[in-house]
């Protein structure tokens, strides 16, 4: 077995663990930082919406020798607008320019025809009416708004509320750094982008969703073993699913990364960009909000539940005085606690403890078979000799 596939079995067995969870803050405090230099592109050089969402008109000359910059200022100088100009695998020059009727587009065309040196007739000319651009993004953010509201619904039904609204946050998350990131680079916004966006918001959920559902497992068992708390158990669910997360998401962004280095940068395929750097982005974020963000959300919601606050003083208060925790409700028998557990939750006092790795069999049922007192730790402790206490 791969080293990556042997460090997989034993995050998934409890056998070693990231304190996740219990480092939330230093994940909030990155996430923060983020958005904030993406607000900051976002309103300070704002998007340059394409001409499918404000009007305008899209120009395409023959193979010309015209740099990007002069003929930007040959655009600009026709029509006094802003213009975005990009080269096309063939030398050719696409020349986009906003707010532009059929009257002005077609002094345009002839202005920019004369001023390239060809016939109007081989500069190839595109316009698109401002009205069908506002159906556009009128369709977009409806259609975007829909998404969050079903997958709010079904996140609620299929889990509990607070994780609906944590998958949220992960969204909201991904997507503001994702249109902080266009905003800064200067990319044109078109039905690609969107496309995009749309897409890396199901591959966030599809992450996030398989995160809460181990997660909702493992503290299923909350009421039924004194070993773990609240944020150990869901710490340990989150560590199940790491390395399954980050291969599908090196997958992923591997052809995403070939599309706008080397289809968009090398290769010159202009409209490749607008949908690559979208989906580029919005996967490296969505696998971090998946990890980061979402389960310590999640942890935040629920750890001031009267039953997960009682359970949690509980377990700390055994884990204080040394004494052998019950694997079940009852209070059966069972082993020590595990290193003050595999998976470093935070403590009642507000202050976080982190645990690299558990002992081998750490998990969050009950006993093991055949488990008798003896190490149980790996602190190298034992139980004390004699009765039961």
């Amino acid at each position: 077995m791969s080293r990556i596939g042997a460090l997989g079995a034993k995050l998934y067995r409890g056998e070693a663990a990231f304190d996740f969870v219990g480092r939330r803050k230093l994940w909030y405090a990155i996430s923060v930082l983020l958005i904030a230099i993406s607000l900051g592109g976002l309103f300070g050089k704002g998007l340059f919406m394409g001409v499918e969402f404000q009007g305008g008109a899209v120009f395409t000359t023959p193979p010309t020798q015209v740099t990007v910059e002069e003929a930007r200022q040959m655009a600009q100088d026709a029509t006094d607008n802003d213009a975005r100009v990009q080269r096309l695998g063939n030398d050719a020059l696409r020349i986009t320019i906003t707010g532009l009727d059929t009257e002005t587009s077609n002094a345009a065309r002839d202005e920019l025809a004369e001023e390239f040196g060809v016939p109007a007739q081989e500069l190839g000319a595109e316009l698109v009416g401002p009205s069908w651009g506002e159906q556009m993004t009128s369709k977009a953010l409806t259609g975007m708004i829909i998404f969050l509201v079903l997958v709010s619904v079904y996140l609620a039904i299929a889990f509990e509320w607070r994780m609906a609204l944590a998958a949220l946050v992960a969204l909201l998350h991904d997507l503001v750094i994702t249109v902080g990131v266009y905003a800064l680079v200067g990319f044109e916004v078109t039905p690609g982008t969107v496309v995009g966006v749309l897409t890396i918001l199901g591959y966030s959920l599809y992450d996030t969703v398989v995160v809460f559902d181990k997660v909702n497992e493992n503290t299923g068992t909350l009421g039924k073993q004194n070993r773990h708390t609240y944020p150990e158990l869901a710490n340990l669910g989150l560590n199940a699913t790491l390395v399954r997360s980050v291969n599908t998401s090196i997958v992923a962004l591997l052809p995403v990364a070939g599309l706008l280095l080397i289809g968009a940068g090398l290769l010159g395929g202009g409209m490749l960009k607008d949908i690559a750097l979208s989906l580029f982005v919005g996967l490296t974020a969505g696998t971090y909000s998946s990890i980061m963000i979402a389960t310590p959300v999640v942890v935040d919601l629920k750890k001031n539940e009267a039953d997960v606050r009682a359970h949690d003083r509980r377990v700390l208060s055994r884990r204080a005085k040394g004494t052998p925790e019950d694997d079940d409700a009852e209070g059966a028998d069972g082993e020590r606690d595990a290193a003050a557990s595999a998976a470093g939750g935070a403590r009642e006092d507000g202050t976080d403890e982190s645990v690299d790795a558990a002992p081998a069999g750490a998990g969050v049922a009950g006993p093991r078979p055949g488990a008798g007192r003896g190490p149980a730790d790996g602190l190298g402790r034992k139980d004390a000799p004699g009765k039961r206490r």
